[in-house]
């Protein structure tokens, strides 16, 4: 599961953008992105060691398996501006979902037909989607239809393939030593989880947390892919989940997610929200960054507040957007995150909301590319506004209530909402004699299979 790409304050209530905050655009020279904050980099002094702090931890969610009887089938009608939309600017993020999901039976029919399109108006598009595909609204638990529909964006970061006294604060690539433990495998009900941690005396343990990483003597020290320039970008870079880098020589590295320690995600605005600092209002982006500024030798304890920890790698140049949970680009304004316990990846959904700032209608197909920690739910998207400033801007400030129609191949679920497909386990249950699967394990040396009996 990826940290994609969030806005931490996708977490909080009521939170919008402090104007008062927000330094004045700039256009730089040479840049595609648009403008960037010029206000200096926010650094701190590294530390030899992380001194926990005497905290409870808090309860996890219990797991859920993937569940598609949140949809209930609907007419077409029923879709609020589907109609208007100009079908044709979300036709290449549809082609990008076809890339994966034509491999599989359901999916097969509608993405070859769509295959044979060359430069389709949007009344042929939307024939097509009619014909191969039916409707369904979607429900959250409590069987109301409207949910929470907020922003996210790919930061830009400035940085260096060498340490600095500017270029201090590394990414890190996933490390050698990191062990992940696909619990679906063995058990249904923990389908989409994964225990992460390492092998301590034969026993799997924890991960390191971000306070266990960011110290002077890093246990994962050699596994630098990049050093960045400001540790407040760096952490919103972790929450986004990708990202762009400009190196000192010119070049713009695109960075991706790879992993994460497997620690749970805490909202550091929430923190400063209980601990009186901001108010719901301030604890924006721009709020955060704000209070680091005038808060640095208490900055480090704010940031180990979130034990979670990203790791990244260079994704290949010329990308026309970040890689999203499906494995494909993500288009800007087309491409939302999801919750794939209610939503399947790839599927086409049409969106009913509005924009930031405001009532005016935002009413468009959507393609479900993308997955985070923090979206939960059956309607609850995060919309994906593109790179740079500007786009970090409208994220900042999206915070709607929306509706959500999922599209889906036609006959792909049973009336009772069951889809009509064998259970994730059953493609690695050859591995163990008679389905003993107990787990499966994802080592440095590649997966491997815990059977409750002899290995096949």
């Amino acid at each position: 599961m990826r940290w994609p790409l969030l806005l931490c304050l996708a977490l909080l209530p009521g939170v919008v953008l402090a104007r008062g905050s927000v330094p004045p655009p700039q256009a730089q020279p040479g840049c595609p992105c648009g403008p960037v904050e010029t206000l200096p980099p926010i650094q701190i002094p590294d530390v030899e060691r992380y001194v926990p702090p005497e905290l409870a931890p808090a309860p996890g969610e219990p797991p859920k398996k993937a569940d598609y009887r949140l949809l209930q089938a609907a007419d077409w009608g029923e879709l609020e501006g589907w109609n208007e939309d100009d079908l044709g600017a979300a036709w290449g993020a549809w082609l990008q979902s076809c890339k994966p999901l034509a491999r599989r039976e359901p999916w097969r029919a509608a993405c070859e037909a769509s295959a044979r399109l060359t430069r389709p108006s949007g009344a042929a598009i939307r024939a097509l989607l009619q014909e191969h595909f039916t409707p369904y609204r979607l429900h959250n638990e409590d069987g109301s239809d409207s949910g929470l529909v907020t922003g996210y964006y790919q930061p830009i970061l400035d940085g260096s393939r060498s340490r600095s006294e500017r270029y201090r604060y590394p990414l890190y690539q996933r490390p050698h030593d990191m062990v992940s433990v696909e619990l679906g495998a063995a058990q249904p009900d923990l389908v989409h989880r994964r225990l992460r941690g390492r092998l301590l005396d034969g026993m799997l343990v924890p991960y390191y947390s971000r306070g266990e990483i960011e110290v002077r003597q890093s246990p994962l020290a050699g596994r630098e892919l990049l050093w960045v320039d400001d540790i407040i970008d760096l952490f919103f870079l972790h929450i986004q989940g990708s990202g762009l880098v400009r190196l000192d020589n010119g070049e713009t590295v695109h960075v991706g997610y790879a992993d994460h320690n497997g620690h749970r995600y805490e909202s550091i605005g929430r923190v400063l929200i209980q601990q009186g600092e901001l108010t719901a209002d301030q604890a924006s982006m721009q709020g955060i960054k704000g209070w680091a500024r005038g808060n640095l030798a208490r900055l480090r304890d704010l940031l180990n507040a979130n034990p979670s920890y990203v790791f990244f790698r260079e994704l290949p140049p010329g990308l026309p957007g970040p890689l999203g949970a499906l494995g494909v680009p993500l288009t800007a304004g087309r491409s939302i995150a999801i919750d794939p316990r209610f939503v399947p990846l790839g599927a086409p959904v049409f969106l009913s909301t509005t924009r930031p700032n405001g009532g005016e209608p935002l009413r468009r197909l959507m393609l479900a590319q993308d997955a985070g920690g923090a979206i939960k739910g059956g309607v609850r998207a995060d919309f994906y506004w593109g790179a740079g400033f500007e786009a970090g801007q409208q994220a900042g400030a999206m915070k709607q209530q929306g509706r959500m129609w999922v599209l889906l191949p036609k006959g792909m679920l049973a009336p009772d909402g069951v889809p009509r497909r064998p259970p994730p386990a059953a493609l690695h249950r050859a591995a163990c004699p008679s389905g003993n699967m107990a787990a499966r394990i994802t080592k440095p040396s590649g997966p491997q299979a815990w059977c409750r009996g002899p290995r096949a």
